[in-house]
């Protein structure tokens, strides 16, 4: 890690070569003391090869290229330990397709670096001043029944678990048992808050103005949003009767 870096901010791509350039720019506009760290699944439309340009031009961005579509969890697992394995202090969850407003970094950055106790920073749509832009009304209706469900369940208190917009302490990664985690889709998301939860760490949530992506195609799918119903009832079930699965083992 380059002296004085302040965050790393993982950004998993696949076929985002309309989007990267810009998300780039925006993200080291916002934080300029962070590193971008592009975690590629070999993309057939040329991402990789432009974030290598970008990483030519400017050491604060860094390329991680793997054998396929492999899927969102294990690329941010991925990223986790290419951050961990060189000191980054905190480990940031970011989209490449812009719904993720760069702007509010800082501000999900200070979440965490204000409070010794917070191991999570979440960039929330369903608190108090958190929004969508350009949403059908069936899409938020799925999204905010999603998480009502989740927080029921799991009988936590966080208005957006499913949200990928995140700020995590690197200590709290560190402390996880990467291994065992095997969500691919955005179950992945419930996953990790839970796994923060299990070590006792708090999580905060900072209001955000969500936008859908303009370029490029959702990654959503039936099978996602079948695997994430099944998996949070399944945490449910388990966390009733005491089991935690947070640290190493």
């Amino acid at each position: 890690m380059t002296a004085g870096a302040t965050a790393l901010v993982i950004v998993p791509t696949y076929n985002e070569a309309e989007n990267v350039r810009t998300i780039a720019a925006a993200v080291l506009g916002a934080l300029p003391d962070a590193h971008l760290l592009v975690v590629d699944d070999a993309s057939p439309d040329g991402t990789g090869d432009l974030v290598r340009q970008l990483a030519a031009a400017d050491d604060r961005v860094h390329l991680l290229e793997r054998s396929g579509k492999l899927g969102l969890g294990t690329a941010y697992v991925a990223g986790f330990r290419w951050g961990l394995e060189r000191g980054y202090p905190l480990l940031v969850e970011m989209d490449a397709d812009g719904s993720h407003p760069a702007d509010r970094l800082p501000a999900l950055v200070a979440a965490v670096d204000g409070a010794d106790d917070v191991m999570l920073a979440i960039g929330s749509r369903w608190v108090p001043g958190g929004s969508v832009v350009d949403w059908p009304l069936h899409r938020e209706v799925l999204s905010r029944g999603a998480n009502t469900y989740a927080r029921f369940v799991l009988g936590i208190g966080v208005r957006d678990v499913t949200a990928g917009f995140r700020v995590y302490r690197a200590d709290a990664i560190a402390r996880m048992d990467l291994d065992s985690i095997d969500s691919k889709g955005y179950c992945f998301q419930v996953d990790m808050t839970l796994r923060v939860d299990d070590l006792g760490g708090r999580i905060v949530e900072v209001p955000i103005r969500f936008r859908d992506r303009v370029h490029g195609v959702s990654k959503m799918s039936r099978s996602i949003v079948l695997e994430a119903m099944l998996r949070t009832t399944q945490w449910g079930l388990q966390r009733r009767f005491g089991r935690r699965r947070g640290a190493r083992r």
